[in-house]
């Protein structure tokens, strides 16, 4: 055996054959483990709930039954959706939601089966309701506990969801390492199969088909400039003979691209870098939310905007809405409403509120300290141009002038605006006197692009409401 692979032997042998057993059964432990959390859950909750109305524990089978039903429809629908893969929870960011959307898929199974049946009226419906909120609370917390468990114990080298093999020149293994950090990524890196030079390119090649058969890995990652076509498809050839995975390593140009991933359209394939945001289905489900919220909202405000209007005529003369054209979904200019916070001005120039600024009057500087001047922007969402929760529309100006100064600061347009957002509940508001002031507002808006979920919207109208933060720099 040559010295390169001998080395690589060795690298395997290193691996526990136990615990990495033990690893390759973590979808069946993790599957178990909710599925008694689920059973166990509904016995709890059955019990609390018959105590607490009827003064006795209730009928221990029906429980038992109910959360029998719940967990086998909830662990066979995160099988499906690949819950229990190790590799997604190894420095895993949406914890929540993936286990709260099966939790509610299998309720409304669990529903449909019951009523199907007949069976609905010997199990008690208050005991069912209060078994779906608790494990919607605490199916999360259990998934992000586990997340934290694994991402830490991949950190430290104790565990990886995938064996891979290197192969490359030296400067691209090299530089492969130390921008991704495979350790973090839930990799162990068994081996190193070096492309020497041209000349030995063929013996090279040979010596990674051979080392990937001697150690086995789940993964093959070719770290070849992908312009060097010919290279790739030799060495592609010579790996298609061992049972493994088989990666093209990620060119610098993809590091800037968080959801790159293959398209087939119809019989080509294509490298998808950038998808829109929204998917049909969801800017479906964001429209119906934001008419059904905005509609509500203004006709349970009535009353306050006719107080709100009295009080700006009394205050200062001018009409009690404010228009001025802004930038909307895709750069499609709209009017937005406001209430008139400023008196009456000449100024062509659009200037920016500042910290007591002579141009708000008494009204308006309430109106604006408790963001009540955006109510109007209702109208706006019901019309189309907005939605409740987006990345804040700026005065058209200002817009143009950021967007020649800012990188990707169009890209806010991707979505509608909102009449609140991500950067306003985290105290990013008032005046941008500076562009890193814009810069830090417009890293938040594309992090609500990149991470949009209804919940998240659910959230952030939650913090507008009662976070001190979304009052901060309000004048």
């Amino acid at each position: 055996m040559n010295a390169p692979v001998r080395h690589l032997a060795l690298r395997r042998a290193s691996t526990p054959r136990l615990i990495s057993l033990a690893w390759r059964a973590f979808g069946v432990l993790v599957c178990l483990a909710e599925f008694s959390l689920v059973v166990s859950l509904s016995i709890a909750c059955g019990v609390a709930y018959h105590l607490a109305v009827y003064g006795q524990a209730g009928d221990i089978r029906h429980h038992l039954a109910i959360g029998a039903a719940v967990a086998f429809l909830f662990v066979t629908t995160c099988a499906y959706w690949g819950h229990y893969q190790l590799r997604g929870y190894i420095s895993a960011a949406s914890s929540v939601r993936r286990p709260l959307g099966a939790w509610s898929l299998s309720f409304l199974y669990a529903l449909a089966l019951g009523f199907a049946a007949k069976v609905g009226a010997e199990f008690s419906r208050g005991n069912v309701i209060l078994l779906y909120f608790v494990g919607a609370a605490g199916l999360p917390l259990w998934r992000a506990a586990l997340v934290q468990l694994i991402t830490q114990a991949s950190r430290a080298g104790q565990i990886a969801a995938r064996r891979v093999l290197l192969v490359g020149d030296r400067e691209s293994v090299s530089s492969f390492k130390a921008r991704y950090r495979p350790r973090n990524l839930g990799f162990e890196i068994v081996g190193e199969a070096l492309l020497q030079s041209d000349e030995s390119f063929e013996r090279d090649v040979e010596r990674a088909a051979l080392a990937g058969r001697t150690l086995q890995p789940d993964d093959v990652f070719v770290l070849i400039p992908w312009s060097r076509t010919r290279a790739i498809e030799r060495l592609v050839e010579q790996l298609l003979t061992l049972p493994v995975s088989i990666h093209l390593g990620p060119e610098r140009i993809l590091d800037r691209y968080t959801k790159v991933h293959i398209m087939q359209i119809s019989s080509m394939a294509t490298l998808c870098l950038v998808r829109p945001p929204l998917s049909p289905f969801e800017v479906l489900t964001k429209r119906l939310f934001d008419v059904t919220a905005a509609a509500i909202g203004l006709l349970l405000l009535m009353p306050l905007f006719a107080a709100i209007a009295l009080l700006i005529r009394l205050d200062s003369p001018g009409p009690v809405l404010f228009r001025q054209q802004r930038y909307g979904f895709n750069q499609k200019p709209f009017l937005i409403f406001k209430f008139r916070t400023m008196a009456v001005h000449d100024d062509r120039e659009v200037r920016q509120a500042t910290r007591n600024d002579a141009r708000v009057t008494r009204v308006g500087r309430f109106l604006r300290r408790w963001n009540i001047d955006e109510l109007p922007q209702l109208i706006n969402v019901l019309k189309g141009d907005m939605s409740l929760v987006g990345p804040r529309p700026h005065a058209v100006p200002h817009n143009q002038a950021f967007e020649r100064r800012i990188d990707l600061y169009a890209r806010r347009h991707n979505v509608k605006p909102g009449i609140t957002g991500w950067a306003q509940v985290n105290g990013l508001r008032g005046e941008t006197d500076t562009d890193e002031k814009m810069r830090r507002r417009l890293e938040a808006d594309l992090y609500y692009i990149d991470n949009w979920s209804l919940v998240f919207d659910l959230r952030i109208i939650a913090l507008t409401l009662f976070s001190r933060k979304a009052y901060r720099n309000a004048y």
